[in-house]
């Protein structure tokens, strides 16, 4: 019973002792300007582009059905794509919608990079390598 006890009032310590390390740091975004709510937590929503907002197909079978000319109207689509593209490190423009010289120039250096043809188009296999459908 006593082994019980004190289990329980170190249980209650180590949780009050949470309870008031609650504003570590290291449990909180590394932007010290952000706002705070009632319990202390940082709220930060990611910055949002113009083509988050633009018209989406309801199911990816739209998408596979269309050529990569097709496509390259579609700001949506091109903006994942510009997307896809920052993330592995071959864009570092604006993620605008807008197939750019800048957008055909990343498109080239991962298909240098994948070996494949390089010709700076829109593709089936880039689209595949990129994860779009």
């Amino acid at each position: 019973m006593r082994k019980l006890i004190l289990l329980f009032l170190v249980s209650l310590a180590l949780t009050a002792g949470v309870l008031r390390a609650s504003d570590d740091p290291l449990f909180h975004s590394s932007d010290p300007l952000a706002t705070r709510d009632e319990w202390g937590k940082f709220h930060q929503m990611p910055s949002l582009n113009e083509v988050d907002f633009a018209r989406r197909d309801s199911s990816r079978l739209f998408y596979y059905s269309r050529s990569g000319r097709a496509l390259l109207s579609d700001p949506a689509y091109v903006g994942s794509a510009q997307v896809s593209l920052r993330r592995w490190g071959y864009y570092c423009g604006p993620i605008d919608g807008l197939f750019s010289s800048e957008v055909s120039g990343a498109i080239a250096r991962m298909q240098k990079a994948y070996g494949m043809r390089v010709t700076g188009a829109l593709t089936l296999p880039v689209r595949r390598a990129l994860y779009l459908p």
